[in-house]
């Protein structure tokens, strides 16, 4: 009979697609308990950013994507409040995670254990809107067409202190920003540099970036990647970004499609009542 359950719930755990991650409307019952990496994984216990607070508005939240870990949501309402102290606007809060986490049917690889957040750089003011007035379309991006520098228009030095702000959170492990930003933060930061290794670049992150938080500690079952390298990333690793740019495209053999294996674990959570 045990053996039978196992084998039912690997194959619920495999067979999962994303659209069953989507449908769940409440955090499965118990303990905080994160499972997987973040990439792959599932959260139970998750609790709910509310949809403004101090120093920060909720978008999008038609889409129920503000879910987190207690220590996510705690570090996301103390950046606000550090900002609004600091004289910031309102900063929008894009996705963190489903109810349970989990893969979402678009979007995202990643924010599935309750550990990631989306930070937009919008730094215009900002009235506190009604929830279903803040369906709203991204924001321009900070980098130029090129791509390989950000837009004077728009950069200010703000936006530095926002990221500063956003690296030095309790248990930010890093933040990832579009390459053309990690370049301009690299010549502009000043003699104090640690909290540039936290910075990474990654395609994709020029209108918001992207805070990835630590396991927790008593989650043994989370799994973290690995450090960033040791040093402030503004040397060769980031000069490879841009040589991406002008190199020729790659052919790319075909893959055959395979749907990732999320932690058997995982079929309980889904499955909870």
């Amino acid at each position: 009979m045990i053996r039978r359950a196992l084998a039912a719930a690997l194959v619920l755990a495999a067979s999962a697609g994303a659209a069953d991650w989507q449908t769940v409307g409440t955090p499965a019952p118990g303990p905080v308990r994160v499972i997987g990496t973040h990439g792959l994984g599932c959260i139970a216990g998750a609790v709910a950013l509310p949809t403004e607070g101090p120093g920060f508005q909720v978008i999008r939240a038609s889409r129920s994507r503000f879910w987190g870990h207690p220590d996510t949501i705690a570090a996301i309402e103390t950046l606000g409040r550090r900002l609004h102290a600091a004289g910031f606007p309102d900063i929008y809060i894009g996705d963190v995670g489903q109810v349970r986490g989990g893969p979402m049917p678009w979007g995202h690889a990643s924010h599935q254990i309750g550990l990631d957040a989306d930070i937009w750089f919008d730094l215009s003011p900002k009235p506190v809107r009604p929830v279903a007035a803040r369906e709203i379309p991204d924001p321009p991006s900070l980098v130029r067409a090129d791509r390989k520098s950000v837009d004077p228009a728009r950069w200010t030095e703000a936006h530095l202190r926002l990221l500063r702000t956003a690296a030095d959170l309790p248990g930010v492990d890093r933040i990832f920003v579009d390459p053309a930003i990690k370049r301009k933060l690299c010549e502009t930061a000043g003699p104090d540099r640690a909290w540039l290794r936290r910075i990474r670049p990654w395609w994709g992150h020029a209108a918001h970036f992207h805070i990835r938080f630590r396991c927790p500690a008593g989650q043994p079952e989370c799994q973290d990647q690995p450090p960033p390298p040791a040093g402030d990333g503004c040397d060769a690793s980031l000069d490879w970004w841009f040589a991406q740019l002008d190199a020729p495209p790659k052919p790319r053999p075909p893959r055959p499609p395979r749907r990732p294996q999320l932690p058997a674990a995982c079929a309980a959570v889904l499955a909870a009542p």
